[in-house]
């Protein structure tokens, strides 16, 4: 009995420190979430981390303060874009919104959305940051 109180505690906390260690963006994936629930918790940790780790999925590296910026003060264009979607991190936008790169740094594009302005992957449209 105290084996598996051992075991699921050593999992859990695996779990914890792998969806947190994934989310630093320093190891990221299935991988990080391996090394981290190994540090954690040994061989079952290593498993659950590996887990927790490929659910998070690779973590998103924030874009540079000067990228935010940019978005940030870029003017807005006259047409309001709005989707009925919800417009989440780590999801793409509709093909239907038009994205934007910025100038000087072609790894990220923006587009302001249902009145949010979000940073963008170019080539796959994946929301990197959604700016307040």
């Amino acid at each position: 009995m105290n084996t598996k109180v051992i075991v699921s505690t050593a999992a859990a906390v695996a779990l914890l420190a792998g969806v947190a260690f994934a989310q630093s963006s320093t190891v990221n994936g299935a991988a990080g979430g391996a090394v981290t629930g190994a540090i954690v918790g040994g061989p079952v940790g290593a498993a659950v981390g590996g887990v927790a780790g490929a659910v998070v999925g690779t973590a998103i590296d924030p874009p540079p303060e000067k990228v935010v910026t940019y978005v940030r003060e870029a003017p807005a264009p006259s047409a309001k874009v709005v989707v009925k979607e919800k417009v989440v991190v780590g999801q793409p936008l509709p093909q239907t919104v038009v994205v934007t790169p910025v100038p000087e740094n072609p790894k990220y594009s923006y587009a302001i959305v249902n009145d949010e302005r979000v940073i963008v992957e170019p080539s796959s449209r994946k929301v990197i940051q959604v700016i307040n």
